[in-house]
């Protein structure tokens, strides 16, 4: 049985996912009206990643017979100054889940919640990743923001899928 405090903590996180799908889907938009087919296919599939870290969550809640508690979202930010602005809120937003995720494992680990803290694991393992993939992105669009050709062929040389994790947590509905 998850500790009451940690199951609180993960349906608030539940809101932060969505909300980052949200946020990763207006910015893939953002970059698909500016014709950057490699920028927006990046951030359609951060979004995926999101929808689906989300989902993991809902699937452990239910395996832990706990009620998963679905939010309403704020309306993401839509408006971009230039190109480095969207990647700039991606890194900010990485850091902020980043904290999140070290929190839950706290929590969990405070009370003794051992499988719960077993499951946070993968996201930690996550994070490393997510957060240095954003950094690398913003560096490269930093420095070759006017020129969009140069952010596209970066990103279709570096950015590879890397295929599914059998090591994630199961994802609800999946």
């Amino acid at each position: 049985m998850a500790a009451p405090a940690f199951v609180a903590k993960l349906n608030e996180q539940l809101g932060y996912e969505f909300g980052a799908h949200q946020q990763y889907v207006a910015i893939a938009a953002y970059y698909d009206a500016l014709t950057m087919p490699q920028m927006a296919t990046l951030f359609y599939q951060q979004a995926l990643e999101e929808r689906d870290h989300a989902m993991m969550m809902v699937q452990y809640l239910l395996d832990a017979d706990e009620t998963p508690i679905i939010p309403a979202l704020e309306a993401p930010k839509v408006d971009f100054t230039d190109v480095v602005e969207p990647v700039t809120a991606a890194l900010a937003q990485e850091k902020r889940v980043t904290e999140q995720i070290n929190e839950l494992t706290r929590i969990a680990r405070d009370n003794n919640d051992f499988a719960s803290d077993q499951f946070m694991q993968w996201f930690i393992k996550e994070q490393v990743e997510e957060v240095s993939k954003m950094s690398d992105l913003l560096a490269v669009v930093t420095r070759s923001k006017d020129d969009y050709e140069r952010i596209e062929d970066w990103v279709a040389r570096e950015e590879k899928s890397a295929g599914g994790d059998p090591t994630a947590p199961p994802i609800a509905g999946a």
